[in-house]
């Protein structure tokens, strides 16, 4: 059986967690329950569980993404996968799910989320640095 491409590898994860947290859809209603669910999950995650916890999510959260907004899975520059929107926006949900475990509610993936139109409006800012 050949390899899973890194596509679908994504897509199953999401998958996985869809079903787990016993959800229909990829919309703005799982990422509350996803959001909820970091909450419950933040104070008994073990150590050595963060960083497959945070894939899983973080594949979830993406997969919302691609399906309201028009994302893509895709790797920025330095070779991050993420989601790309529009060509001209780039965001990271492993990122997201990794600050709310780490710093709580503050750090809503369900806010972000909200945020997202409001991001698509503006250009992202160019640098001006090297």
């Amino acid at each position: 059986m050949p390899d899973e491409s890194p596509l679908a590898a994504l897509q199953n994860a999401a998958e996985a967690v869809r079903h787990q947290l016993r959800l229909n859809t990829y919309d703005a209603a799982a990422v509350q329950r996803l959001d909820e669910f970091i909450e419950v999950q933040r104070p008994i995650i073990k150590d050595d569980e963060r960083e497959g916890v945070i894939k899983a999510l973080g594949c979830f959260l993406g997969q919302c993404m691609v399906q309201t907004y028009g994302a893509t899975w895709a790797q920025n520059p330095q070779g991050v996968t993420g989601v790309g929107i529009s060509d001209a926006h780039f965001f990271n949900p492993f990122y997201r799910v990794g600050e709310q475990l780490a710093k709580g509610p503050a750090q809503s993936v369900a806010a972000f989320f909200a945020s997202v139109p409001e991001r698509m409006a503006s250009l992202p800012a160019r640098k001006t640095w090297i």
